[in-house]
């Protein structure tokens, strides 16, 4: 793992809490078009049509597969939209209700919240293109709703303070936990399903999945052994249908950090 730099070791992470109400309006989608897929671009480098409250999108194209237990419909793109406090409804009206762009096939849309202590970004986070060498792994995650509270617990505790290391240390370059509250929309033949999106950039050449990197992040003591194993227990509350990589269309998403960083 590099070694932190001297501006990670005085930067702290922007986390960003559930109480801070970033809202995101997550869209899953198949394109089958190149003048689609620009449309959706021009839409995100626009996002200032939507009002003050919305602070920005992110546009991803799927790359390949890193794990899935369902062998069932895939999508081609996912579309992140970020606000303050509440998504206006006109924005869902557009985005989700609307006649949709031809080329542009809607699978799933969602309202998602920040996990505690589980959505981060560097403070120095200025966007993906920096790093092109990174991929963005999307994980979709299925949480079993008795046990939503403990997940969010081992999130807070172990994985949260695991992943803000790694992104102090620059091997990730934001982390992004974040937990379905509403879905709006699901097509009749989708039948993956999940209540967690995670969204981390990393280099997948050197990738051997969050288990490995979050225990080298929590170890202690000379002889590296990890004080904890946050994954302790979640093989039991949580499956994983889906997990990506994505690459980058186009992301918007600065403000996002701008907003919140002063109360992290």
């Amino acid at each position: 793992m590099p070694e932190p730099s001297l501006h990670s070791l005085n930067s702290r992470p922007v986390r960003i809490e559930p109480d801070r109400q970033l809202v995101v309006l997550a869209r899953t989608m198949q394109v089958s078009s190149t003048e689609a897929e620009t449309s959706l671009k021009d839409g995100v480098m626009n996002y200032r049509r939507f009002g003050e409250t919305c602070l920005g999108q992110a546009l991803y194209r799927h790359q390949s597969v890193f794990q899935s237990e369902a062998a069932s419909l895939s999508w081609s793109h996912v579309e992140l939209s970020y606000f303050h406090q509440i998504v206006p409804i006109e924005v869902s009206r557009e985005l989700v209700f609307n006649r949709l762009l031809p080329g542009l096939t809607l699978l799933r849309a969602e309202i998602l919240l920040t996990t505690p202590s589980s959505f981060l970004l560097s403070h120095d986070w200025c966007g993906s293109e920096d790093h092109p060498e990174r991929k963005a792994s999307l994980e979709y995650i299925r949480v079993q709703p008795g046990h939503l509270h403990q997940y969010r617990n081992a999130m807070r505790d172990y994985c949260g303070p695991a992943a803000s290391k790694l992104i102090e240390s620059g091997r990730f370059g934001t982390f992004r936990a974040m937990e379905t509250t509403a879905t709006l929309f699901c097509a009749p033949d989708m039948t993956v399903d999940w209540n967690q999106i995670h969204l981390c950039e990393v280099n997948p050449k050197n990738f051997k999945g969050f288990g490995a990197e979050f225990a080298a992040a929590l170890q202690v003591g000379a002889e590296g052994t990890a004080s904890i194993d946050p994954f302790i227990g979640l093989g039991r509350i949580r499956t994983i249908p889906r997990w990506t990589f994505n690459d980058l269309v186009v992301a918007e998403d600065r403000a996002v950090k701008a907003k919140y960083e002063t109360s992290s």
